[in-house]
């Protein structure tokens, strides 16, 4: 049962912050000033094109994957589509589709550490919405019983509900009930970015920047020349940039009077430093979040022999810790006690595991002609639905005793494995 003097005991507290008031909370208990002296707040960080490209490649990687609920059937699965869990996720609510919930709630874990939703239920406590909440107005406590309950809003009197009424997604916590903020535990590196940027900004608008200039001699043949006036400058100018300016006007060849030359102007060393310190800064974040460069266009490494199998490690190695975050969240807020046994969500990654046609097509091939891919096997791993007799699976003839026959090497699949799945497969 839940009551309100749940936390009026010693062993309640705000589980953000145990050490501080929950005022002291509100107001920024947490250090957000970078030793580069750059306040940094969550919507600044944001404004950082690498620090928004992860936690935005993140989010959009989860909205976009389907996601399934699924019930145990022996060894076996089977997809439940009838179940109030699963229709609350193609519809959380009234106005938003599922694909905007979930980028918004997949937006919030890797920009602030945590997503919160407030669960609508019937009267027989099945979910029937999901309204999102905001992180800044949401209060995680500890109660007396050692749950977390939820404080929704700042002001006072602010309604305080049960874990059983919040959906919340973590990211890596150390208390157990929130996860760390990404803003403040990086605070330093995004500072950093931060000043980098807006001193490039102050460089480009306050430097000179030429391409270069027109030098024109004090003396010619041991002859001072009086210097040009205003007009005449103006006049040379303007000749020079309707002569040679632009891409029309590229290879030309200049004529210079007046013993004149041209010097191009290069970048000079500090500017040049400045470019590489931003462009290792940018990698710095992509770090944090354990995101392949190429994934946010820091292409320096990246060839086109390896981006595909650097595209099935951003699944394996960034994107999948984050789904299974989801997945555990929605199976422990969206299911009953009673259900948990039985049904598991998961979602579907096979697309973004797959490499190119011929290597799949290969893969195929091989576990077609040695036994353990059948028809439909083939055919659910490209999410296409399975044919009448497709869940049958060949047996090698060539698999026999030692002795009796010489099984050939089965590294290569042969032209009638490799046609039989293009069949399947156009069917």
């Amino acid at each position: 049962m839940f009551t309100s003097d749940m936390f009026d005991g010693e062993d309640s507290f705000l589980a953000n912050d145990p050490k501080a008031g929950f005022w002291a909370s509100l107001w920024g208990a947490v250090r957000t000033k970078s030793k580069a002296g750059v306040q940094v707040t969550p919507d600044l960080a944001l404004s950082l094109t690498t620090f928004q490209a992860c936690v935005t490649t993140i989010a959009e990687s989860v909205a976009q994957l389907p996601i399934a609920l699924y019930r145990r059937d022996g060894e076996d699965r089977k997809a439940v589509v009838d179940h109030p869990a699963a229709q609350v996720l193609l519809a959380p609510n009234g106005w938003q589709t599922a694909y905007e919930y979930q980028e918004q709630q997949a937006l919030a874990v890797p920009w602030r550490g945590n997503a919160y939703a407030f669960i609508e239920r019937d009267q027989a406590a099945r979910p029937i919405a999901l309204i999102p909440l905001s992180p800044d107005r949401t209060t995680v406590l500890r109660g007396s019983d050692g749950m977390p309950y939820y404080r929704l809003g700042l002001e006072a009197g602010a309604k305080t509900v049960p874990k059983d009424a919040i959906h919340h997604v973590r990211w890596h916590t150390k208390n157990g009930y929130t996860g760390i903020d990404p803003v403040t535990l990086h605070c330093d590196t995004l500072g950093l970015a931060l000043a980098m940027r807006d001193h490039a900004g102050m460089v480009f608008s306050n430097g000179t920047h030429l391409a270069g200039v027109l030098e024109r001699p004090a003396a010619v043949g041991g002859e001072i020349i009086d210097p040009l006036g205003a007009d005449a400058i103006a006049a040379i100018k303007a000749e020079w940039k309707a002569e040679y300016a632009g891409a029309a006007n590229a290879l030309k060849v200049a004529v210079l009077q007046d013993s004149m030359t041209f010097k191009p102007l290069s970048m000079t060393n500090v500017e040049a430093q400045l470019i590489e310190a931003r462009g290792a800064s940018a990698l710095e974040i992509a770090q944090a979040y354990h995101m392949p460069p190429h994934k946010i266009g820091l292409l320096e490494r990246s060839t086109n022999n390896n981006i595909a199998h650097q595209s099935i490690e951003y699944v394996i190695y960034c994107l999948m810790a984050w789904l299974k975050r989801f997945e555990g969240a929605y199976s422990r807020d969206l299911l009953l006690p009673s259900e948990r046994s039985s049904y598991y969500f998961e979602f579907n990654v096979s697309g973004l595991l797959r490499g190119d046609t011929g290597a799949r097509y290969a893969a195929y091939a091989l576990g077609r002609q040695w036994g353990w891919l059948s028809v439909n096997d083939i055919r659910r791993l490209e999410n296409l639905p399975p044919i009448k007799g497709g869940d049958e699976y060949l047996r090698p003839l060539n698999m026999v005793p030692v002795g009796q026959q010489t099984p050939p090497s089965g590294s290569q699949p042969t032209d009638e494995a490799l046609a039989e799945v293009h069949k399947i497969l156009t069917m």
